[in-house]
């Protein structure tokens, strides 16, 4: 990591992370349910919102999970709900799944992805609230943090009718604020590439210390040796990228799903909140 970035010394939002990550053990397979998803390079089938996967159990765990790649579902693979089916599935609903109480189906898939957006806004604020440079707006961060997770034990009716976005646009603000907090400290001028149609580039070894990466599409961009320190990674898609020995350490807000769609290799340097993929 680059020493003009200041390493936390303590994780403070160490202890939030294990319930922004999936416990599939105690979800009802809303992902595989609620979700529609098209045939596709990334899904060997295609289906409705509202129908299960062929593939879901009777135990709601999905029958070919050791094997989805080669079964043609990677998009299963990629895809995190920030432990979201969890918390609709033992809190929002209280145990009852929708198989036993079919009566709960359709409200309880209308607020899986309400409380996706929701877990995946807490899990950036978290992140946020460990980076040292981002103090001056920690207040404001935690604040944001307290509202967005009241949101969250909201009943379903009150999770279907919240406008999310208008909830997004305030947190993103914060979130940017950060974001600029962080890459200030990379000395030089800084790569603005937000949005960017990245597609494929040639990025082997580049020095992207401090870039702004939002919203860039770097499908099967070449990133080996790349060093992306202090890079701000927020929607970025990684599908097919390689990573393999890019410096992902000091990166800003890089998920797990992100690393779940790229590749990358044993010398891939990761920040410690998140792990390496079993594929690579």
């Amino acid at each position: 990591m680059s020493d003009t970035t200041e390493p936390p010394s303590a994780d403070p939002a160490a202890a939030h992370r294990p319930a922004l990550r999936a416990d599939c053990a105690n979800c009802f397979g809303l992902c595989c349910v609620a979700l529609p998803f098209a045939a596709s390079t990334d899904f060997a089938i295609g289906k409705d919102a509202g129908e299960p996967c062929r593939n879901l159990r009777a135990d709601f765990r999905c029958g070919i999970h050791s094997r989805l790649r080669e079964e043609g579902f990677p998009g299963c693979t990629v895809y995190d709900c920030f432990g979201a089916g969890q918390k609709v599935s033992q809190l929002t609903f209280d145990g009852r799944d929708w198989r036993r109480h079919p009566g709960t189906a359709s409200e309880m898939f209308a607020a899986f992805p309400v409380m996706r957006h929701l877990h995946e806004l807490l899990w950036y604020l978290t992140e946020a609230l460990a980076l040292p440079a981002a103090r001056p707006v920690h207040g404001a961060l935690r604040e944001a943090l307290r509202e967005t997770e009241r949101l969250t034990l909201g009943s379903a009716s009150e999770l279907r009718e919240l406008d999310v976005a208008a909830h997004r646009d305030r947190v993103n603000q914060l979130l940017l604020r950060t974001s600029e907090l962080v890459r200030a400290r990379i000395p030089g001028k800084k790569k603005n590439r937000r949005g960017a149609d990245l597609i494929g580039a040639d990025l082997r070894g580049a020095d992207l210390r401090g870039a702004n990466l939002r919203g860039a599409c770097l499908i099967a961009a070449n990133l080996t040796r790349a060093d992306l320190t202090a890079a701000d990674l927020i929607g970025a898609d990684f599908r097919d990228a390689d990573l393999s020995a890019a410096d992902l350490r000091g990166a800003v807000f890089l998920t797990q799903a992100q690393l779940n769609a790229a590749k990358g290799d044993a010398a891939t340097r990761l920040p410690p909140s998140l792990t390496r993929p079993a594929h690579w």
